[in-house]
């Protein structure tokens, strides 16, 4: 009884330190009245050293890599040995919270510091990594920091320019990296046994269950489309109803269709239009062609391109019955990543002992997790937040929450160095 009373008191402290740590880091803003910190700015450099002395005080070989991530090396029992990789990102969004990214990065730390303070080393290495880019809020390119780890960072990056017209190349430059050294940023596969990451959840499920923690299963994949209903406008006084060609009639019908099929769907599937515009927009006019967006994400491929083949059928349908033209193109898509099962069972044995059950759940926001999964096992667990809000400064956890998480995080990487 006493030990376990010690080690909840050691995650309450911990968890107390981590709170104090995120409001630090929230003060490296580029502006005052909300947190934006963006890739390679001086805010960016500034968080990098700032973690980098936490990483240091809990025993770490601290270095920043070739693109400007963050890393600590707590070594094993053996020089040299393979890591067990824990992190997350230190940059934001603009007017972002104070949690997303930054608590799986302050929870890692912690979850070394407690190794060096019992003097205690694992057969396997821990290496902390706090990402430098997976919002893509400067550049436009997502998940810069950990494809930079898995060297499958495209050459045409270097490229692109921020709204300033700076690039990523000078950028580099002014921050003091040599963008013709970014390869050795890449990690080989056997340096690194496998990626786990703590992250808030960024929805509402774990609330609404009571819980605080959650394993995630998958990170959704997702299509994004630009969709079109093509009609014909016309006198909306002089054309009766039955001869009408409204394309946002058509657009309104299929949208409800949208909402229904997905909700019905189960298998955690979502549906979003999000964007509608309509011409030509005049109150005594027939819409004419009405173009939205459709967005759906899902934990598993198949189901995924099985929904949007429906979706895309009943457009067709509405559009041949009303007699108007149906049209979409497909802008983006990204495959889901399933996280790794003995990773996920790992988790959910922590995470059982912390709070008696477990909830797996998918991610429906990406994560660093994604380019990780491309080389090495991954695995994901999920902090509650409040009302489910995130990227926006109303974002926030508890420190009771984050004392379970880091009572969790704990177990899992020490089952997990020692081959459990």
């Amino acid at each position: 009884m006493s030990e376990t009373l010690s080690l909840q008191a050691a995650s309450e402290q911990a968890a107390a330190r981590v709170m104090a740590r995120a409001d630090q880091l929230a003060a490296l803003s580029e502006t005052p009245d909300g947190l934006t910190r963006v890739y390679l700015s001086p805010q960016h450099l500034q968080a990098n050293r700032l973690v980098g002395s936490w990483m240091a005080e809990a025993g770490m070989q601290v270095r920043q890599d070739a693109v400007g991530n963050i890393c600590g090396r707590y070594e094993g029992e053996r020089p040299g040995a393979p890591a067990l990789l824990l992190g997350s990102h230190l940059d934001t969004v603009r007017n972002a919270g104070r949690y997303d990214g930054m608590l799986g990065v302050l929870t890692a730390i912690e979850v070394v510091q407690a190794l060096q303070q019992q003097g205690r080393r694992l057969p396997l290495a821990l290496e902390v990594v706090g990402f430098g880019d997976e919002e893509g809020t400067r550049f436009g390119i997502t998940l810069l920091g950990s494809r930079g780890l898995t060297g499958s960072w495209p050459q045409a990056w270097l490229a692109q320019t921020d709204a300033q017209g700076v690039s990523v190349a000078q950028a580099m430059r002014d921050a003091g990296l040599d963008p013709a050294q970014i390869h050795q940023a890449a990690r080989a596969a056997g340096e690194i046994a496998a990626y786990l990451e703590l992250h808030i959840e960024q929805g509402p499920c774990l609330e609404q269950t009571g819980l605080a923690l959650g394993v995630v299963q998958a990170i959704n994949g997702a299509r994004r489309l630009n969709c079109r209903f093509t009609g014909e406008a016309g006198h909306a006084g002089t054309v009766p109803m039955q001869h009408r060609k409204d394309a946002l009639a058509a657009a309104a019908e299929w949208m409800v269709f949208v909402e229904r099929t997905a909700g019905r769907q189960g298998g955690n599937l979502v549906a979003t239009v999000g964007d509608v515009q309509c011409a030509p927009g005049a109150v005594n006019v027939i819409p004419g062609e009405v173009r939205l967006s459709l967005d759906i994400r899902g934990p598993q491929d198949a189901p995924l391109a099985a929904l949007l083949q429906t979706l895309l059928a009943e457009a067709e349908a509405i559009a041949g019955r009303r007699r108007l033209q149906f049209d979409a193109q497909e802008y983006y898509h990204i495959g889901a990543t399933p996280c790794d099962a003995r990773l996920q069972t790992a988790l959910e044995r922590a995470v059982q002992q912390v709070q008696g059950r477990s909830l797996s759940l998918p991610s429906g926001a990406g994560h660093d997790a994604i380019a990780m999964a491309e080389r090495w096992p991954v695995g994901m667990l999920f902090v509650r937040c409040k009302g489910g809000v995130s990227h926006h400064p109303a974002e926030a956890v508890t420190t009771q929450d984050v004392a379970l998480a880091i009572a969790a995080y704990h177990q899992v990487v020490t089952d997990l160095a020692q081959g459990g």
